[in-house]
């Protein structure tokens, strides 16, 4: 029987595949009510993965980007649920770069426990569970031609840091400036915790909004390499964060992702 993690992977590539195609043919772009860019590939791949994760487990409600944004919420009091982002990173999708992927995450008692995350214009992807991550080699076919284990690494003590390449905020470079002069990796998407996991990359501070679905799957990667994913609090991130009176559903707070401690190893 094929795991969960094995049929993220499936998915993923089938949506990547039609991302592609579309990208290769002119995606044409519009706006939701937030002023935030969506594309026909978005949503393309959106119905390709819900209808997937229907078919796989229709008993586990999905949370996805594009649903939200139309008013389709499911009843997530259960605990277990999706979170999907189809592309995360459409703004660099729409400027001709490649660092956008496709997430899927499976969220249980407001943790990230499995995820895949997917670059289809690098032919790369990420994959955790269960304590073990992957990074992934795409072949020009859609199938994964090399699998390889990965683990996040101790901070060290001139620590590689991820910035966001459209979001970039003043609280960002106040952040990274206590840690003088460091190489900062500029890059879109969920991407940034692929680094992290793999120990390409020490930190990623994040300062203003995202969504839960454009965290959780690389999270989900992250924490199973090893890492971890904390609010300003210290407190690791939660999913679900519905009900809230101040603040939009599935929205989340500031954060800081870092590679492994030294009591993880």
């Amino acid at each position: 029987m094929m795991s969960m993690l094995s049929i993220f992977e499936t998915i993923a590539l089938d949506a990547g595949r039609t991302i592609l195609e579309i990208r290769g043919r002119g995606a044409h772009t519009h706006y939701k009510p937030d002023h935030s860019p969506v594309t026909e590939a978005d949503e393309a791949a959106e119905a390709i993965i819900l209808e997937a994760l229907a078919q796989h487990w229709p008993a586990i409600p999905a949370v996805a980007e594009e649903a939200v944004a139309a008013g389709q919420i499911p009843d997530i009091s259960g605990g277990r649920f999706f979170l999907i982002d189809p592309l995360d990173g459409t703004r660099e999708f729409i400027n001709g770069r490649d660092d956008f992927t496709v997430n899927i995450a499976l969220i249980e008692n407001a943790l990230p426990t499995v995820g895949i995350v997917y670059a289809p214009a690098l032919n790369v992807g990420y994959g955790g569970a269960q304590n073990q991550a992957s990074k992934l080699s795409i072949a020009p076919d859609f199938t994964i031609e090399n699998r390889q284990a990965i683990r996040a690494r101790v901070m060290p003590r001139r620590p590689i840091a991820c910035a966001s390449r459209s979001h970039r905020t003043i609280e960002t470079d106040d952040f990274l400036a206590q840690y003088g002069d460091l190489e900062t990796l500029s890059v879109g998407s969920s991407l940034k915790f692929g680094l992290l996991a793999e120990g390409a990359a020490d930190i990623y501070p994040r300062f203003g909004r995202t969504m839960e679905w454009d965290t959780a799957a690389g999270d989900a990667v992250l924490r199973a390499a090893g890492g971890k994913t904390c609010a300003i609090d210290g407190q690791p991130l939660r999913y679900g964060k519905v009900g809230r009176s101040d603040e939009t559903d599935f929205a989340n707070g500031d954060f800081i992702a870092t590679g492994a401690s030294v009591d993880a190893l």
